[in-house]
């Protein structure tokens, strides 16, 4: 009989299958069937190797089923396998908002209460004033990420919005391949700290200290950009304009009214004697000039010119005889040419 190989044969898969009691009826089952088999075959080699290589892919069989079956078991017990946990997004966050206002310094109060009360804070801030008068400010705020809508809204209504941008920029790829270098880099910091421990000659030295000061110079740049980063993704970027309300008061059917032509007629006198200003000031170095060239004409030059005589003074009546026409003084009548033969003329003897 073969008895004695069977009952070993079906001993191994009965081990195997131990962990799970259906196994072990599957595997008993088996070695019945298989021990009938052997029975009734002939008494070669030929079959009993038949029955051997039956029993053992029974065998075989009922090992792989009480271990799928076992494993099943083990899986219900331990539960269903978690995924692994996904790398945190990284993005940056920037905004700007344009908003119009009555009161810009309350709204500006109030805008810093909001970034402060997030757990941010202000970075930059500005103030200036426009040709109308009118305040504008320009003020960046940094919040954190995780609050950035709540702000973004609470600022919004703080007046009537004008204009909103917003941006965002997901650096996950850069966090991570900035980190990577980084664990590169420091390891080999540490790899040539260890060589330079290591080495005999100056020569190496000198050569290993000039590569370390090289890594640890790129280091220390990935190490900023690390922290760059960081800061961008963690808080974002608010950038705020407030500007105070135009006040423009016009008249039931829109034109203008009295207080806009006096408005209009203040600022034209403003600019009109403006430019007076600048005219005069702009004459006023030749005025300068010409004040101090009259200065010294008076008193350098002309009390150095000859002076001419003066005239002789003419009595009254000379000038005034000098003054009058000229007159004729009446002169003897002429006498007539006389006549030959006249009794007055004497005779020829």
């Amino acid at each position: 009989m073969r008895t004695p190989a069977h009952t070993s044969l079906a001993t191994r898969p009965a081990c195997s299958a131990r962990p799970a009691p259906a196994g072990r009826a599957l595997a008993g089952v088996l070695l019945a069937a298989s021990l009938a088999l052997a029975g009734c075959g002939g008494a070669d080699d030929a079959g009993g190797d038949s029955a051997k290589s039956a029993a053992d892919g029974a065998a075989r069989s009922a090992g792989a089923a009480g271990d799928g079956r076992a494993g099943d078991g083990r899986a219900g017990e331990a539960g269903p396998t978690r995924a692994p946990k996904p790398v945190p997004s990284a993005v940056i966050r920037t905004a700007s908002l344009t908003v119009e206002v009555k009161d810009v310094p309350e709204a500006l109060d109030k805008a810093r209460t909001t970034a402060e009360g997030a757990g941010g804070y202000v970075g930059r801030e500005s103030t200036t004033r426009d040709s109308d008068g009118r305040e504008r400010t320009r003020v960046v705020l940094r919040v954190p990420t995780a609050r950035y809508d709540e702000v973004l809204t609470a600022l919004q209504g703080t007046g009537r919005l004008v204009e909103r941008t917003a941006k965002a920029v997901d650096v996950t790829d850069q966090v991570v391949d900035v980190d990577s270098r980084i664990r590169s880099q420091r390891a080999s910091v540490a790899r040539i700290r260890t060589l330079m421990d290591r080495a005999d000659k100056l020569s190496d030295v000198v050569t290993l200290e000039g590569e370390l000061s090289s890594r640890q110079a790129d280091l220390e740049a990935l190490l900023a950009r690390q922290a760059s980063l960081k800061d961008r993704t963690a808080l974002a970027t608010i950038t705020l304009s407030l500007s105070g309300t135009p006040v423009k008061k016009a008249t039931k059917d829109g034109t203008p009214g009295f207080v806009d032509a006096l408005s209009g007629g203040w600022h034209v006198l403003v600019t009109l004697l403006r430019w007076i200003a600048l005219a005069l000031g702009a004459a006023l170095p030749f005025g300068a000039l010409a004040a101090l060239l009259a200065a010294l004409w008076l008193r350098v030059v002309r009390p150095r010119l000859p002076r001419r005589p003066a005239p002789t003074p003419v009595p009254a009546a000379a000038a005034a005889a000098a003054a009058a026409p000229p007159t004729t003084a009446p002169g003897p009548l002429p006498s007539a040419p006389p006549v030959a033969g006249s009794s007055g003329e004497p005779g020829r003897g």
